[in-house]
């Protein structure tokens, strides 16, 4: 693969990042978010709405990251207030959120609109291949690479992240030692629902120009699908990003040389990811992969011991 082709693949994966990458912040700290896939539609087409009426790219990254940031908040609020089925509450926000995206994105459709421009970084896109490959894009993939390194110095090396990640594993021992378990759980469903927002404006300004509806129908899903594929760790997550987003470029390639495929190879790359996740989960792969050292990490990991599980300090 030459360096263009491995850039391609970089920024083609960099709204899934900042979707998958919110997603394991919100799950770390307990928190299910399945509304995913309907606040990406939603926030792509906010980000977009805004960006056009008010010129401002900015201003779209931000509504698109309040907009999917409300809706994390109301699971978060649905499962700590009120002990609702975190699942559940997610899977009807997904439902509205999607048709919310639908009717009012309608003006919006197919009309030309902003887009987030390219900005080499001097001196480093000069680097032969690495140059290319790094740093020859623009903000909006710039702060994908920001993303996964900071979620991941946070969960590891930070005494917050530390936090975090105990209100997901064991809430009731977090709280025995005096962490707000709660309000923690508040704060990152919010923060990964904002990261989600980004991810889904990043869709719209970014890799697919514009909106009509279902943008991004099933990125949410496969979003969901890489948070457990990576393991609910940030660089894993982000390497799963960017396997999904090479099966999509492959596949775009294919198409000249396949035109009778053309309708069904762009569609390959979900049913495909979501089969490797089925497939790392089966006992007897699992079993093989506990005698070859070099794979236990990628099938070692666990779900949050606490995650959708709400807690209730009385």
């Amino acid at each position: 693969m030459d360096e263009a082709t491995i850039a391609s693949i970089i920024a083609a994966a960099a709204p899934l990042v900042y979707a998958s990458v919110g997603e394991t912040i919100s799950e770390k700290a307990g928190v299910v978010n399945l509304s995913l896939d309907g606040s990406i539609l939603l926030s792509a087409m906010t980000g977009f709405a805004v960006g056009l009426t008010t010129g401002s790219i900015v201003l779209g990254f931000a509504a698109a990251a309040l907009v999917s940031a409300f809706v994390a908040g109301i699971v978060a609020f649905s499962g700590i207030e009120l002990s609702l089925n975190q699942f559940a509450v997610g899977f009807i926000l997904f439902l509205l959120a999607t048709e919310l995206s639908s009717f009012l994105g309608q003006p919006f459709v197919r009309e030309p609109g902003p887009s987030v421009p390219r900005l080499e970084i001097p001196v480093l896109a000069d680097i032969p291949w690495i140059g290319t490959v790094l740093f020859s894009h623009n903000l909006s993939v710039y702060g994908s690479f920001v993303v996964i390194i900071g979620a991941w110095w946070f969960l590891a090396r930070t005494r917050p992240g530390l936090a975090l990640s105990a209100v997901g594993e064991r809430p009731e021992a977090a709280f025995a030692r005096g962490i707000p378990v709660n309000r923690l759980r508040y704060l990152y469903a919010i923060v990964g629902g904002a990261l989600v927002g980004v991810g889904g404006a990043a869709f719209s300004l970014d890799q697919k120009l514009g909106w009509s509806e279902g943008h991004t129908t099933n990125f949410g899903w496969i979003a969901l699908a890489i948070v457990i594929f990576g393991g609910w760790n940030p660089v894993r997550v982000a390497l799963g990003c960017y396997l999904f987003g090479a099966l999509q470029v492959v596949a775009l390639k294919l198409q000249p040389q396949f035109p009778g495929l053309s309708q069904i190879l762009p569609i390959i790359p979900f049913p495909l990811m979501i089969f490797t996740l089925l497939l790392m989960y089966r006992p007897g792969v699992r079993r093989l992969a506990e005698r070859f050292r070099v794979l236990r990490p990628v099938f070692a990991s666990e779900p949050p011991g606490g995650l959708g599980v709400n807690f209730r300090p009385d």
